[in-house]
């Protein structure tokens, strides 16, 4: 049966009967792809020694899939308008689950990047067409609290995969951290082409594929500079040549879109202010999250001396105080309002960020951390149920892939900012200097969510606009 049946008898506007078992089954879907960045990350060592990878390879494994990801999102959020949300879910999670099978019977690096490539492939079909169904399946107050659900799963699996990394790697070993994809995935593939429905496809014509090359060379170019810019610094000449070719290949992008005959997405969609309101959102709160887990993990690890697998321990708080913060928030947006409920996570934040500045030691950090994290949290929901709120269906897939690409936006900031902020305490373990870098690092992150709580007060519209 095409896309474009039905496949039952309901009314029209009769919600689906297994929309919440479709979401959790969604959820984990994107759970898998958010925890496979840091669940990587812990193997690295050990993965380098087995396969005798040097540095600039074990870069590259993790480079590569978010450089992947991040570039080509726009484009899988499209193809599901096009043909159809089901199809793209369940082609993107396929390859990432292939992808995965692929990366763990690696032998050396050619097939271990290319495998994580494809992962990034697959994710970015995925991510967006995943949250394209959640937007198209839920309606007013179940959709605010279908996206806290999705929003807490992604927001705590940063934090998740740093303990299951370390658990992973110390038992079976570094591969487990892909094969372990492969049960789930196919598990989720085959209940997900049970009880997803049909969902019409919501846009016609053909997929850009000019439009589509420039812009996933302009996203993956941008994405690379902010990478390399927490290496090698931001006056960096291939950093500044990096930013420079992906400024004028996104003017190319505009320039195209208004010729194409049947374009990737409609620019008027940057220019509504909830989409702007709600992509600024997600790329501070990503470049917070990132920003606090980066920071977390090296002062932890390298000034408190504890090891991987006890620091992954002392970041589940973290996980959990962002899940439940993103479910509560699912539930009280619609009362709240946006731009009130934005505010206050990131006034609570902004504290939460100063409390490792005022005070040292481990459980000052997490518990720092822990208390920025029930800001941040909140936020992922505001981000996703802003930037959506004036969506139309045939619009649904390509604003999911925004929503995405400035997620990937946010995370390469926050990374690089606070890898340059804090780079003397990262390459120092002890010391007064070691201590008043990660000070320096906080304080910028203070900044930023103080500031971003003013900007957010005024450019997210209204309860009642």
């Amino acid at each position: 049966m095409s896309d474009t049946e039905a496949t039952t008898t309901r009314a029209p506007n009769e919600p689906h009967p297994l929309r919440w078992t479709a979401l959790g089954l969604l959820g984990l879907a994107q759970l898998m792809l958010i925890l496979d960045i840091t669940v990587v990350a812990i193997a690295l060592p050990d993965m380098g020694v087995e396969l005798d990878l040097d540095r600039a390879a074990l870069t590259w494994v993790v480079s590569g899939y978010a450089l992947t990801f991040g570039s080509l999102m726009l484009l899988g959020g499209r193809a599901a308008d096009l043909f159809g949300a089901k199809r793209v879910v369940l082609a993107g999670l396929a390859v990432f689950t292939a992808a995965s099978l692929a990366a763990g019977l690696a032998t050396g690096a050619p097939l271990l990047l290319g495998a994580r490539i494809a992962q990034g492939a697959g994710a970015a079909m995925l991510s967006p067409a995943a949250l394209s169904v959640v937007v198209r399946l839920f309606d007013g107050d179940e959709r605010n609290r279908a996206l806290g659900i999705w929003s807490a799963l992604g927001g705590g699996g940063a934090a998740l995969g740093v303990l299951l990394g370390g658990l992973v790697t110390a038992g079976p070993g570094w591969a487990w951290v892909f094969f372990v994809n492969v049960p789930v995935g196919l598990l989720v593939l085959v209940s997900l082409a049970r009880i997803l429905p049909p969902l019409p496809r919501a846009a016609t014509g053909s997929l850009d594929v000019p439009g589509a090359a420039l812009v996933a060379a302009a996203t993956g170019a941008f994405i690379y500079a902010l990478i390399r810019a927490g290496d090698h610094g931001w006056p960096d000449a291939l950093t500044i040549a990096l930013v420079a070719f992906s400024a004028a290949a996104y003017a190319a992008f505009a320039a195209w879109q208004h010729r194409a005959t049947a374009p990737l997405m409609d620019l008027r969609l940057l220019g509504r202010r909830p989409v702007v309101a709600g992509t600024f959102v997600i790329a501070v709160t990503t470049a917070l999250m990132v920003g606090a887990f980066f920071l977390g993990s090296f002062y932890l690890q390298n000034h408190q001396g504890h090891g991987a697998l006890m620091t992954g321990v002392l970041f589940v708080p973290v996980a959990l105080v962002t899940m439940v913060s993103a479910t509560a928030a699912g539930r009280v947006i619609g009362r709240l309002g946006a731009r009130l409920l934005a505010g206050v996570a990131l006034a609570v934040a902004a504290a939460g960020f100063l409390v490792p500045v005022l005070w040292s030691g481990t459980a000052a950090m997490v518990t720092g951390v822990s208390v920025a994290a029930a800001g941040l949290g909140a936020l992922f929901v505001v981000a996703a149920a802003t930037a959506l709120s004036s969506v139309a269906p045939h619009e649904a897939g390509v604003a999911s892939g925004i929503v995405g690409t400035f997620h990937e936006f946010g995370a390469s900031v926050g990374a690089a900012v606070v890898s340059s902020a804090a780079a003397a305490s990262i390459a120092v373990r002890t010391g007064v200097k070691a201590a008043s870098g990660f000070d320096d690092a906080f304080l910028v992150a203070t900044g930023v969510a103080a500031l971003s709580a003013v900007i957010a007060l005024w450019l997210i519209p209204s309860k009642n606009a």
